[in-house]
């Protein structure tokens, strides 16, 4: 059996931040939006400080913590699968791992002819509406 495409996933590197901001913060959400500058980045809140709604496309989850795109971005991105990477240097002041002195980073890739085929047959991902956060 084939295992499930994921449309999202982290790097070591990434799992590790999560960990650690999770021990200081608790439960947490990943949501990439539009916008310029931080905007497009992928910010880290509390969970409990994040209302998704039917404009918000659950991607998967990232070390056990969701994560959403708005539906825009989601248009955009929806031909490749998301990497979420950290990098030195400062995002945004409303992300929670802006205090480490780093910063969370999006890169991607183009899923092969198969991939595309998998995911066809997945259907499209539930918004924040048919997935609220739990």
């Amino acid at each position: 059996m084939t295992e499930a495409l994921q449309r999202v996933s982290a790097t070591p590197a990434a799992l590790e931040l999560i960990a650690k901001i999770q021990a200081m913060h608790g439960a947490l959400l990943f949501h990439q939006s539009g916008g310029c500058c931080d905007g497009s980045a992928p910010m880290c809140y509390p969970r409990n400080e994040f209302r998704v709604g039917a404009q918000d496309i659950y991607l998967g989850e990232i070390g056990g913590q969701p994560f959403y795109i708005g539906k825009a971005q989601f248009e955009y991105w929806q031909d490749t699968q998301l990497l979420i990477d950290v990098v030195p240097g400062r995002g945004s002041g409303f992300s929670l791992e802006a205090p480490e002195g780093v910063r969370f980073l999006t890169r991607s890739r183009v899923y092969s002819e198969a991939e595309f085929e998998q995911l066809g047959q997945m259907g499209p991902p539930p918004n924040g509406v048919d997935r609220p956060v739990a």
